[in-house]
């Protein structure tokens, strides 16, 4: 006699000819209660049995584990199944401090994690009156509402989930569970959980799709934060650092530290890191990963999921209101150091993996990559052996930057320069250009809606370029005809000299004779960057 169990039902099938019981035809209206052959009944069973797998999700490790010790303060829930899981849309997350009793934090899953949709057009938005002040505060979800308006910009009242990261207390939308196959990551609000602390974490029914939740599980929280005086931290995505996310490790750096002298490092181990990262007012640290490859920051983050307020035009004017729609952003910060790791958004629209604000800021082996405006740069930066990716408007800001051996690949134009006569645009030397797109143009300068930048500067020295069209740059609006757009001697990969019989005739081509003074000065870092 050959059984087969399913759930609590049981089929029997006691001779050459097999048939279904009353019950099981109820759950499969499409099999009839006639004989038929095994195989056909094999089939059905399958599916039925596998549909009813799939809504009987079992977990077979958490992090942290039960009564766990010593784990740091930044760190996710990961819960990881027997099979592929899906974040649901209902139930709760609480986390309670288990001696006080006191709920430090809840998450509704019912409440979507931002908009899918990207948000009116304001004909009465306006550029904010008065420059954004960056406060040096202490504010986070403890202590202030998420939503909380800063600067010019009105409270968004929309219902989807906030979070304070960095100080911005106006908030981030953030997705409370991501999952991947058959890992769930619970991400908790910012700041929540403090050292020396016992925490019980209760996860109801439908916070991921086919599983009954968890009634509780406890671990406890390092006794101490790493000492101020610590000039070296490490992040670990395993815990095994100071800190396991990079956004846990700023947070902890203070804001504007006084010299070089007092400079800080954060070392990140190799690891995968989806963290939203957003930090402001630091000064005089580096941040460097293990190495480029294998340290991954990313997000799935774009202007629609955290969009520009409603009420404010943005620019790139400093004391613009801030953006929030890149992976990682850098905001207000000054003589920092990146080294060796990746920034990449997950989203495609306008998302930045980075967006760098402030002065006299270095990268070296950094790999940034994103959709439309991939890097946005307002402020002076040098840029050395770095690769970024996008897919149109690549590199996007009012600069100063100078790349120096950089490798550039786009699908649209390479950048929209922004920069005034206050300052040098972008300028390239010994670089890579790779078009993947018939409009991988260098540069566009379109009109934009009455707007344009006449004072925007782009200077090729010695570039390599790969699938970008003859006219090299464009389309340029006569609005932008007084741009500084100057190229010298642009090859191929193969190291052949580029027609520029098709250029577009806002480009001046350089000398190496007439303009040798003028390649020296833009060959010079320092002279383009005032540093």
């Amino acid at each position: 006699m050959l059984s087969f169990y399913a759930a609590k039902i049981k089929i029997i099938f006691p001779s050459k000819k097999y048939v279904i019981s009353k019950f099981f035809r109820n759950i499969a209206p499409k099999i009839t209660l006639k004989t038929i052959d095994m195989k056909r009944i094999f089939i059905s069973m399958t599916g039925i049995i596998t549909c009813m797998n799939l809504m009987a999700q079992t977990p077979v490790s958490f992090y942290p584990q039960e009564n766990d010790q010593d784990i740091n303060i930044d760190t996710h829930l990961v819960i990881v199944f027997d099979q592929t899981v899906k974040t649901g849309s209902k139930g709760m997350i609480t986390v309670t401090d288990k001696t006080t009793r006191k709920v430090v934090d809840r998450i509704d899953m019912s409440i979507p994690a931002g908009p899918t949709e990207g948000q009116p057009k304001n004909p009465n938005a306006v550029y904010t009156p008065v420059p954004y002040i960056y406060k040096v505060e202490n504010v986070t979800n403890r202590n202030t509402r998420p939503g909380t308006p800063s600067g010019a910009a009105k409270e968004d009242k929309r219902k989807y989930q906030k979070t304070i990261i960095g100080g911005f207390s106006d908030a981030f939308h953030f997705y409370p569970v991501i999952c991947h196959g058959n890992k769930a990551t619970i991400y908790l609000h910012n700041n929540m959980l403090e050292c020396g602390h016992e925490y019980e974490i209760k996860i109801s029914k439908g916070t991921i799709e086919g599983w009954n939740g968890k009634k509780s599980w406890t671990f406890r929280t390092k006794k101490n934060a790493p000492s101020a005086d610590l000039r070296h931290i490490v992040v670990a995505a395993d815990g095994s650092g100071d800190f396991s996310t990079l956004q846990g490790a700023m947070d902890w750096i203070p804001d504007s530290l006084p010299s070089e002298a007092s400079r800080k490092k954060v070392f990140v181990k190799n690891g995968d890191y989806e963290e939203l990262v957003y930090f402001r007012n630091k000064r005089f640290v580096t941040i460097q990963g293990e190495s480029m490859d294998g340290v991954v920051v990313h997000y799935p983050n774009n202007e629609v999921f955290n969009p520009h307020p409603v009420d404010i035009k943005t620019n790139e004017q400093k004391g613009t209101f801030p953006s929030r729609r890149a992976a990682v952003a850098a905001d207000n910060c000054a003589d920092m150091i990146f080294k060796d790791i990746t920034f990449k958004t997950d989203c495609k629209g306008q998302a930045e993996g980075f967006l760098l604000n402030g002065e006299r800021n270095f990268a070296e082996n950094v790999h940034v990559i994103g959709d439309g405006d991939a890097l946005q740069v307002n402020g002076s930066a040098y840029w050395l052996n770095c690769v970024i990716d996008g897919g149109g408007d690549t590199v996007l800001g009012r600069g100063p930057s100078y790349f120096n051996h950089c490798t550039l690949s786009s699908y649209g134009a390479f950048m929209w320069i922004r920069n005034t006569r206050e300052n040098h645009g972008n300028i390239f030397n010994d670089c890579t250009f790779k078009g993947l797109g018939k409009d991988a143009v260098i540069v566009r300068l379109p009109d934009n809606k009455g707007r344009n930048y006449p004072d925007a500067e782009c200077v090729l020295l010695n570039c390599t370029l790969d699938g970008v069209p003859s006219e090299g740059f464009g389309p340029i609006d006569e609005s932008a005809s007084t741009a500084n757009l100057l190229e010298f001697n642009s090859h191929d990969r193969k190291g052949k000299t580029i027609d520029i019989s098709k250029r577009n005739k806002h480009v001046r081509q350089l000398d190496a004779l007439k303009d040798a003074e003028t390649i020296g000065k833009y060959s010079n870092a320092s002279w383009v960057l005032n540093w």
